[in-house]
């Protein structure tokens, strides 16, 4: 069996990174999807979601680096069977989806350019080094 997850979105706040007990580094950051329609009253409508994302090895340490609140970030991965539910302060149920990420993808660099893709084996396992200096990073 086979699951992949791409979501397209922003982060919600500044990615924050760990390490564990064995030095492996992991970053979690929250990405927001919306998604825009117009209902069959002709009214605009307006839907967002929001996923939790984990991250690790090497991939975790450039995420960290490089993404902030704001960035526009494509994320590969798997979803985890966790779903946090809670009450937002309008009083309706809000809900967040876990993603294990393979590959993240920095898009909307500054000044427009496009940004890097890194990726990673699986949960846990070492990320590629992408082979990039800091002065070929195109944001």
């Amino acid at each position: 069996m086979y699951q992949k997850l791409t979501i397209v979105g922003n982060l919600g706040s500044d990615p924050e990174m760990r390490y564990t007990p064995s030095g492996q580094a992991v970053t979690n950051f929250r990405v927001a999807t919306n998604r825009k329609w117009v209902g069959n009253d002709g009214q605009p409508q307006e839907e967002t979601t929001w996923f939790r994302v984990t991250v690790w090895g090497k991939q975790a340490e450039t995420c960290n680096q490089y993404l902030s609140k704001g960035r526009q970030v494509l994320v590969e991965g798997r979803l985890k069977p966790e779903i946090n539910i809670w009450t937002g302060q309008d009083g309706k149920p809000h809900g967040s989806y876990e993603v294990t990420a393979y590959e993240i993808k920095f898009l909307g660099g500054r000044g427009g350019e496009s940004g890097g893709s890194y990726s990673n084996s699986g949960p846990g396992a070492p990320a590629e080094d992408p082979g990039l200096t800091e002065d070929e990073i195109p944001f």
